[in-house]
């Protein structure tokens, strides 16, 4: 096992204090000085590797996002794609509820998403539109549009519906299904007559 450096050590050890705080008590009542605390730190070390609090919370974000090696796995497998889909979305929808303060702000970013995945770096988004490129593979998924916009019409939907689960603090793993079904059936291939 490969010793990280004292910087990249204080680095998780900040991530994990926050993930922590976040979950306990949401972002907005978590301080600099509690994630610093906790992870043993000073504020100077949180600030000397860290611009802000929000740059801690994208980060953790990224964390999420960059553990997408289950599912990668199973698109080079050639999984069925309606599996592989109400997978992933349950497994995020379960994050969201278990990170309510981290999920409100991916799910309600300040900057919208482009129809291009985030470039050099894994995406929730990039995730769903490889899976939907899989599904065009398999004849599943229409072909005559691209992989890109279905996956931000999949995810605006999904999105919107996590809000309210979170409004609600009850998520409903039986409208995950059904949203999927619905949408997936909407850009479904259509059938030559």
């Amino acid at each position: 096992m490969a010793i990280l450096k004292r910087t990249e050590r204080s680095r998780i050890l900040i991530l994990n204090a926050a993930d922590a705080a976040f979950r306990e008590k949401g972002i907005a009542a978590t301080s600099v000085e509690e994630i610093a605390m906790r992870a043993g730190l000073t504020r100077k070390t949180v600030y000397n590797l860290f611009a802000s609090k929000d740059e801690i919370a994208l980060q953790l974000i990224a964390r999420t996002e960059a553990n997408d090696a289950p599912y990668r796995d199973r698109i080079a497998a050639g999984e069925d794609i309606s599996l592989l889909l109400e997978d992933v979305f349950l497994d995020s929808a379960r994050w969201c509820m278990a990170n309510p303060s981290l999920a409100k702000l991916e799910l309600a970013p300040l900057e919208r998403p482009s129809l291009e995945p985030p470039p050099n770096r894994p995406s929730f988004q990039r995730l769903v539109s490889d899976i939907l490129i899989l599904g065009q593979q398999q004849g599943v998924i229409r072909k005559d549009d691209d992989p890109n916009f279905m996956a931000l019409v999949l995810l605006g939907i999904y999105g919107q519906a996590m809000l309210s689960f979170l409004a609600r603090g009850q998520l409903n793993e039986d409208e995950i299904r059904h949203i999927i079904r619905i949408v997936v059936e909407g850009i479904g291939e259509r059938s030559l007559r």
